[in-house]
């Protein structure tokens, strides 16, 4: 039984605590948030400084700033760690963390807990095979109304910038299912909500493959297009099943979540629609994530480490920057 102790008790470490709590490979060490009113029936610590029982490895859900911190802290402590998405708050404290973790015997994996969707791991099986040929260019689009609470009296009034928050994992994503990317080209759309955070705005990427790519993300808009309306797996969101990925190759064409898969040789000929049967997640990504942590504590190769994270990492950091630079377009506010 592996003893896991959660950092950070928000809505993302409340999960991970009910997840280790419901799993029968590993045991709650405790919660570690400064905040003694959350969860007053765990066994509580304000401080990592305080933790005094054994531990053989940590989540760390806090705010991404602290994750490079906690992380050299549980690395000096001999625990191997789990740290959420985004690895780290800037690359370089994400290569201090990776620096830690190289002088130690200690484990990494990050959460970016697509991998572990089952679809997304046959659409990367598939697309690595020849499926539809080679890679020609993907669409991506995550669109939705975040409601104005989220962004009151809290970071997010000016540092809610849906880049780090939300496009992170569509960048993993299309790093994990499509391949490296070399570079990528930012627009800023216009303010609605006013005030100078990042509300919207349309990307194009390269990749070394050759490939090519457009992200068109909003998070004021509604719409049905985005990873978690179109997959369910985020339990606040509200489901659609449309999908928000669509991917051309030399020999087709495929659209996700639904895996819809089209193939054709000339144009004179439409399309045609190819028999496709896209395979069911066995358990939720949190909890096949919380499986495949116990294995890396046991020795196996993680999914995503630390420095694979800071790749995707400094992908959208290379973004946020280029929009963070772009002249927004006028408000509709006033």
């Amino acid at each position: 039984m592996k003893r896991i102790l959660v950092l950070g008790g928000g809505l993302i470490g409340i999960r991970h605590v009910r997840a280790v709590e419901a799993h029968d490979g590993c045991t709650l060490a405790g919660l570690v948030d400064p905040d003694m009113n959350i969860a007053p029936e765990l066994r509580r610590f304000a401080a990592m400084d305080e933790v005094d029982v054994p531990v053989d490895g940590v989540i760390v859900a806090t705010p991404t700033h602290l994750h490079a911190q906690q992380g050299i802290k549980a690395a000096a402590r001999g625990w191997h760690m789990l740290i959420e998405k985004p690895v780290a708050g800037t690359m370089p404290d994400a290569q201090a963390l990776e620096a830690a973790l190289v002088q130690s015997t200690v484990r990494s994996l990050v959460g970016h807990h697509r991998r572990y969707h089952a679809p997304v791991q046959q659409l990367k099986r598939e697309l690595e095979q020849g499926l539809i040929g080679d890679v020609i260019n993907v669409s991506l689009m995550w669109a939705m109304r975040k409601p104005d609470t989220y962004f009151e009296g809290n970071w997010r009034t000016a540092g809610g910038s849906p880049v780090m928050i939300n496009l992170v994992h569509d960048i993993d994503l299309l790093r994990f299912a499509i391949g490296e990317i070399s570079s990528s080209v930012a627009l800023r759309g216009r303010s609605i909500r006013g005030g100078d955070r990042i509300e919207s705005g349309a990307i194009a990427i390269g990749f070394e493959n050759g490939a090519t790519g457009t992200i068109s993300f909003a998070d004021t808009a509604p719409s049905p297009w985005g990873f978690e309306a179109g997959t369910g797996e985020n339990p606040n969101i509200g489901v659609t099943g449309q999908d928000m990925m669509w991917i051309t190759g030399t020999k087709g064409a495929i659209s996700f979540p639904s895996l819809t898969l089209w193939q054709g040789s000339e144009w004179s000929e439409p399309a045609q629609r190819v028999a496709f049967e896209p395979q069911k997640n066995q358990k939720p990504p949190l909890e096949a994530q919380l499986d495949h942590f116990i294995d890396v504590m046991n020795g196996a190769s993680p999914l995503i480490d630390v420095a694979d994270g800071a790749r995707t990492l400094a992908a959208a950091e290379n973004i946020e920057r280029q929009l963070m630079q772009s002249d927004a377009q006028p408000s509709l506010c006033g």
